[in-house]
């Protein structure tokens, strides 16, 4: 057999595995209660609404749904995207500003491709969504890390970021941001922060990309703008890159993922994409077209809504009940997690064995730390435990806390 180490490219010799991916091989196992995965619940699958959907395109198009399709995607669900944008985000848009991906996984892994040449600077957030950390850094992204507050990256540090990075002549390409109940944190970037970020982006000519997967699931607050529709209606800088998927507000398994641009960068994503997978599933294209059509949309988030803001306050109320004193956490307004940070001198990597042992999971903060700090954080999804498993993971999370707290003193 060939030697591996030496003879693979570089892309993936700088590609590590997904932190969340192998804690999700030691974390299902029967009797442990996971807060480690991103997962949304189950039970609110529309199994109904797709079998029934499946069996009506089959008998009208058929053919077209079995078929290769386009690269940049069916026109039917570009065209009802296009219709949601309108309706929900107030944002025009034609079918040539969009692209179908085979999930917001390959939207990134797209982007990355386009922009990023070996060392170069990529700004994200500290912490940032570590599936594109992951993505950029095997392209050879070299990140700057800028802190997250409770409103959002910090936009004075960004600035000086940008700044130092020009009077360096750095070849930096975007920003990356999850700005709507962030992946980890839970936080939502400030209204008066976008408006920050496109005015830096427009100073700076960098692009910003816009990384929305949960956007539409708001239980709580007012819904900021988006930057994309910021950009429009102040700048017109075509800086903005939005990536969406309907893995959080329909179905994971689906695998669909839309990107939102400039037409010159969907066209020269398009080119991309037909090196990869020539084009993404047309038989789930066309599910998701109905699924917007029908107005399911509407029904089926409040459902997910409902249920998530219960889990979230059952969450909340177990915090609140079991953890001691020194542990604060994010109180999102939407999404699927929340981030919990302990004492300073604790480690929430050197704990996550004591908490298996508790057979209760979690995700380390470090891994989504572009730096690698962050080690007295974590991670906690709300969405697919039951309020019970909720209660008593939180429960026995705790004792695993207040056990290191004792052990460090």
């Amino acid at each position: 057999m060939i030697d591996i180490a030496k003879n693979i490219a570089t892309a993936p010799r700088r590609t590590k595995a997904s932190v969340i991916r192998e804690l999700l091989k030691t974390t299902n196992q029967p009797g442990i209660i996971s807060f480690a995965g991103g997962l949304p619940a189950p039970d609110h699958f529309p199994y109904d609404f797709v079998a029934d959907t499946v069996r009506e395109i089959m008998s009208k198009k058929g053919k077209v749904a079995l078929q290769y399709g386009p690269t940049d995607g069916l026109p039917e669900l570009k065209e009802e995207f296009v219709k949601f944008l309108k309706k929900y985000e107030g944002v025009d848009a034609k079918p040539e500003n969009l692209i179908i991906t085979t999930a917001s996984q390959q939207a990134l892994d797209m982007v990355g491709r386009l922009f990023i040449d070996a060392s170069d600077p990529v700004i994200v957030e500290k912490p940032s969504y570590m599936g594109a950390l992951q993505v950029f850094k095997s392209y050879g992204a070299e990140f700057i890390g800028v802190k997250l507050e409770d409103d959002g990256i910090a936009v004075d540090e960004l600035e000086e970021k940008l700044a130092w990075l020009k009077a360096q002549d750095e070849h930096y390409k975007f920003v990356y941001l999850v700005p709507d109940f962030q992946n980890p944190s839970g936080v939502t970037l400030s209204e008066a922060k976008r408006e920050k970020v496109i005015e830096l982006s427009d100073r700076y000519n960098v692009a910003v990309i816009e990384d929305s997967p949960y956007r539409q699931i708001r239980f709580e607050g007012k819904e900021p703008k988006m930057l994309y529709r910021l950009d429009k209606e102040t700048r017109r800088t075509d800086n903005v890159i939005s990536l969406f998927t309907l893995s959080k507000t329909f179905a994971p398994g689906l695998r669909l993922g839309i990107i939102l641009a400039h037409e010159q960068i969907i066209k020269k994503l398009e080119i991309l994409k037909q090196s990869l997978d020539l084009c993404t599933s047309s038989l789930n294209q066309l599910i998701a077209a109905e699924f917007l059509r029908t107005g399911f949309f509407e029904k089926h988030i409040e459902v997910i809504k409902k249920d998530y803001r219960l889990k979230k306050n059952t969450m909340i109320g177990a915090l609140e009940k079991y953890m001691p004193e020194g542990v604060t956490w994010t109180n999102p307004e939407g999404g699927l997690f929340l981030w919990v940070r302990l004492p300073e001198q604790m480690s929430a990597d050197d704990m996550f064995q004591d908490a298996l042992r508790e057979n209760v999971a979690y995700v380390i903060g470090s891994a989504f730390h572009s730096d690698g700090s962050g080690k007295n954080t974590m991670r906690l999804n709300f969405s697919f435990a039951s309020p019970g498993q909720i209660d008593e993971g939180i429960k026995r999370l705790a004792a695993a806390v207040k056990k290191r707290l004792v052990g460090s003193k």
